[in-house]
This record gives C-alpha cells, structure tokens and sequence, in this order.
C-alpha cells in the first residue's frame, strides 16, 4: 500500500491495483536509491538463477560494497 498525506497532515491511502502500485514504487525507489539509501543501483528484476527460479526486485552496492536487496 501507498500512502500520501492530505492538507491536514492525514495518511491517505492511494488507490489502485497492488501490481501498479510495486510497480511504481519500484521506479521511485530505484531512480533515488542513493539518495536515500546509500545504496548503488545494480539491477531491477535480477534472476536468482535455475535453482530458485526467482528475482530479485531491486539490487544494489552498500557503501562497503556489500549486496543489498530489496524486495518490495
């Protein structure tokens, strides 16, 4: 879920599909991530490889160059 805040300062629950809604929140996250986070952007949706089958949603480089991941 996405919140904003409305003119009183109240959380606000954004509408929409819960797949829109990663979607979008992925892009944000990702486009400021080292802003934010401190965090160096690698790759969005990165394979885990035939054994998981899976993805990663965001993964990045911490100021030690440890991997980070980010699953939204």
């Amino acid at each position: 879920m996405l919140f904003r805040q409305d003119a009183g300062e109240r959380d606000v629950e954004l509408p929409g599909s819960t797949v829109a809604l990663e979607v979008a929140l992925q892009r944000r996250v990702e486009a400021d991530l080292e802003a934010m986070l401190g965090i160096r952007f690698l790759a969005s949706e990165s394979p885990t490889g035939p054994w998981h089958q899976g993805r990663i949603d965001t993964l990045g480089l911490d100021e030690n160059g440890s991997p980070v991941v980010i699953e939204l």
